[in-house]
């Protein structure tokens, strides 16, 4: 492939879809670096994985030489983003948002590359704009226009409120395309109708309009739901290194692959098929394949040393083999009478609940230091030191104090 068709597979690897592609191309074409916007809302103070899809698709658009401008939506932030939400969202305060944004700010340099990220805020502009401003910016769009978008149709007509700010919210972000004059838009799928907003109002402002990429949005752990820290089915990337990796060992074999194609900066499309050939033919086992995964975040979101020492850690335990004083050592607050068995497996979060810490141990999947326990009514007090394991995947090393 010559130069521009290998950067048009980069940009395209992973995406749901590009609008338009043969703007892309021409845009691409010219050989100026074009301005490539993405806008997060500090909702909350950590970022998890699957707000790195994006991130990595900016990362790649950095790699090719192009301008990246990581938007922090303080302003849109404090209005709440209705996408996908069947009740209106309760807004951020403005010391909430400002909390969250500092620590977005840093986290997202883990993917980005610092020098190269034109880091912003939209309240620059907006903070700016009077209430005349804010009604000619209404002016531009519909309500009839709006409850097309899939949310806003069904609260509608399930006749759920819908408050007037919310409608607001796909202007105001609209809005950030003109006011940043972008080339490219990337967001989630969930976001598609506040992208094409922006085109919309870059015409209407004179501004050619911007490419549209979407990106799918990564499955969590469980392989179902859309990862999110209120289903616990994530992965922070402020974890420690062996939470990273002990996770991302937990995820299904096919799920695997979109994790890859998504996540991984390291393999390939042409690899990741042969990784698939010889996974079929038996020569390669999926746990292996998921270790290279599992190392390449680790190393990411904190280094080498640390990813290889996770790494140990995981094998020592899972796999018997190596040295378990490897893993990270959880201090937990003992009562004074102790913990029996349940509880504590519990408290280490090995286990999700005291019931089903008891059915584990009927079924003699609790390990202490690697030895199989039955007595639920054993009790532990401070000073006891040992790793926890429930199956295969499920451990803890905990110091009771």
């Amino acid at each position: 492939m010559n130069e521009l068709d290998q950067a048009l597979a980069l940009i395209a690897r992973g995406a749901d879809e590009i609008i338009k592609k043969e703007d892309l191309e021409a845009r691409l074409k010219t050989g100026r670096p074009l301005r490539i916007k993405a806008g997060f809302d500090p909702t909350a103070p950590d970022l998890h994985i699957g707000h790195t899809v994006l991130l990595n698709k900016m990362r790649q658009f950095q790699d090719l030489g192009h301008q990246v401008i990581f938007l922090i939506g303080d302003f849109t932030g404090m209005i709440g983003d209705p996408t996908g939400k069947n009740v209106t969202r309760k807004p951020l305060t403005r010391e909430d948002v400002l909390a969250n944004a500092e620590t977005y700010a840093e986290q997202v340099y883990k993917v980005l590359d610092r020098e190269k990220t034109e880091l912003r805020f939209n309240s620059e502009w907006f903070g700016k704009m009077g209430a005349a401003d804010m009604i000619r910016l209404a002016a531009q769009h519909t309500v009839a226009r709006m409850l097309e978008r899939d949310d806003f149709a069904k609260r509608y007509k399930a006749e759920q409120p819908i408050a007037i700010h919310e409608f607001l919210y796909p202007l105001v972000q609209g809005y950030d395309s003109v006011a940043l004059e972008a080339d490219v838009e990337l967001g989630g799928t969930d976001q598609k109708f506040n992208l094409l907003m922006g085109r919309a109002l870059q015409e209407h402002h004179g501004q050619a309009p911007q490419i549209v990429l979407t990106m799918p949005l990564l499955e969590g752990l469980d392989g179902v739901a859309k990862m999110s820290k209120s289903l616990g089915n994530y992965i922070g990337i402020n974890e420690p290194a062996i939470d990273i990796v002990t996770k991302t060992m937990k995820i299904g074999d096919d799920l695997m692959w979109r994790w890859f194609e998504l996540l991984s900066f390291e393999v390939s499309l042409d690899e990741l098929a042969t990784m698939k050939a010889d996974i079929a033919s038996g020569a390669l086992n999926p746990r292996d394949a998921k270790l290279r995964l599992a190392r390449e975040l680790a190393t990411r979101f904190h280094d080498a040393g640390a990813a290889e020492q996770a790494i140990a850690g995981w094998h020592a335990v899972v796999r018997g083999e190596g040295d378990t004083s490897l893993l990270p050592l959880t201090d937990i607050a003992a009562p004074a009478e102790g913990f029996r068995l349940a509880a504590l497996l519990t408290a280490a979060g090995v286990t999700p609940s005291n019931s089903e810490a008891n059915r584990k141990l009927k079924e003699r999947a609790v390990r202490i230091d690697g030895e199989v326990v039955e007595d639920a009514s054993r009790v532990f007090t401070a000073g006891f030191e040992g790793v926890l394991q429930v199956g295969k995947r499920n451990f803890a090393r905990i110091r009771l104090i």
